[in-house]
């Protein structure tokens, strides 16, 4: 399989990554929401077959401190073959040097992440624009 990776935003398909979420699924992402986050990321990661997105990730970070990983999406189509990992630790080692990176797994991912080099954190908070949803989808408990 023949991928190309790219680290940058230029002439990125905005809408054909919003599907990417979708389909990937991880939601709704308006277009042009993703291309304001992912100008506003450090880091960034796109992979592509036969010129269509399949792979993406990208992490907020500010230099030193603190490295956020985030929207890692890889298209059911190619899931299973090393792309997340791929991404992921493309995020990883353009975040060295950083105290901590940090990223927040779907229930039920964490075995991958474990795998990875993450451990489970104990004393993560969150609050959520849409609170319910990120219950239900068991993000957060409502205690």
């Amino acid at each position: 399989m023949n991928i190309k990776w790219q680290y940058d935003q230029e002439n990125i398909d905005w809408n054909e990554l919003s599907e990417l979420y979708k389909i990937a699924p991880l939601g709704e992402k308006d277009a042009k929401d993703l291309e304001m986050v992912f100008g506003n990321s450090k880091f960034k990661c796109f992979a592509f077959h036969e010129n269509k997105i399949v792979a993406v990730g990208r992490a907020l970070a500010d230099g030193a401190d603190c490295s956020y990983l985030c929207d890692v999406a890889v298209h059911p189509g190619f899931q299973g073959l090393g792309l997340g990992k791929a991404v992921i630790q493309k995020l990883v080692d353009f975040s060295e040097g950083h105290k901590k990176i940090l990223l927040y797994a779907n229930p039920g991912k964490e075995p991958f992440y474990k795998k990875l080099g993450f451990s489970q954190m104990n004393t993560a908070m969150a609050i959520f624009i849409n609170h319910d949803f990120a219950v239900k989808k068991g993000l957060i408990s409502n205690s």
